[in-house]
């Protein structure tokens, strides 16, 4: 039997969390379904340095990972996060078309667009209205609907991607888990008292594996439909306290959590849990890593990332 012919694809946001993973797994093993291509660096806010970096042969699917995602840097500058998620999308958009892209393209929105939820509407579907609350989920939120729109007029399959609280190895620590890593990794070393610093640990989130979620993206990739929606989460619901509870005694050490006001955020969404249902009956995917397993390798990544 025939192999399947590898699939050319262009991946941008290879320097981020999960496009750092996604590269790892498609040098390694992906190799049967795609052919990857790195592009060269690029501005998504400088059109001319897109269309420089893509080059004249058009990639037959793309991941579209890159944009600004850290939400204090969206209320600090809200025109430039718009800019870079909108117009960059745009951007993108109209240098694929200029080249004659005619295939999958994947947007990597935010389960943040959702907003505030009520705990009556628990698990989030993607029926659910969004009503984005900070100007990085309007910034996700009008990038998909660009990209609905051109799902529309194009002879191309574009879908969008709906991650929830991924968490893993290489994770930045301005994220709760990767804090809370590196403080544990300082206090066995005996460099920080026995005091964790948190904001609000009686909120719930639904917090999945970063591989699951480099999986899921592949999965809409081949499998999703044009102009589709899907949830990427674990559909469970996990308070931060038991996620720090967790960590504290993988680690081996003993400590208590101190609140610090500044990692508190006003109006914080309580509970969070969404539903992968649909993403499951589009293309069978469901969450694989269990999430202790999870907190073992990002506790083991802090430990090597120490320097004296």
């Amino acid at each position: 039997m025939l192999q399947k012919t590898p699939q050319r694809l262009l991946v941008t946001g290879l320097t981020g969390f999960v496009g750092s993973h996604l590269k790892q797994f498609l040098e390694h093993e992906g190799g049967k379904r795609w052919l990857f291509t790195s592009p060269a660096a690029f501005d998504l806010n400088d059109k001319a340095s897109i269309q420089q970096a893509l080059g004249n042969q058009a990639p037959e699917a793309v991941i579209h990972l890159a944009g600004q995602s850290f939400v204090p840097e969206a209320f600090r500058d809200p025109a430039g996060t718009l800019n870079t998620n909108l117009i960059g999308t745009l951007n993108l958009l109209q240098s694929l078309k200029d080249i004659g892209f005619k295939g999958s393209f994947l947007y990597v929105s935010s389960g943040d667009v959702y907003g505030q939820v009520s705990e009556d509407d628990l698990p989030i579907t993607e029926a659910h209205p969004a009503s984005p609350r900070n100007p990085y989920s309007v910034s996700k939120l009008a990038a998909e609907t660009l990209c609905r729109q051109w799902s529309f007029v194009e002879p191309w399959r574009i879908m969008i991607a709906r991650p929830f609280n991924h968490i893993g190895p290489g994770q930045n620590e301005s994220f709760i888990v990767p804090s809370v890593a590196r403080q544990l990794d300082l206090i066995r070393r005996g460099l920080q008292t026995p005091h964790i610093e948190v904001g609000d640990v009686d909120i719930t989130r639904d917090f999945i594996d970063v591989q699951d979620v480099v999986n899921a993206y592949l999965q809409i990739l081949e499998n999703g439909e044009n102009g589709e929606v899907y949830n990427v989460c674990s559909g469970l619901e996990r308070s931060v306290r038991d996620l720090i509870e967790t960590m504290i005694r993988l680690s081996g050490t003993q400590a208590n959590m101190t609140t610090d006001p500044s990692r508190l955020r006003p109006s914080e969404q309580r509970r969070v849990c969404g539903s992968y249902r649909k993403l499951h009956q589009a293309t069978g995917w469901k969450p694989q890593v269990d999430l202790q397993d999870t907190l073992k390798l990002v506790l083991e990544d802090w430990a090597k990332r120490f320097t004296p």
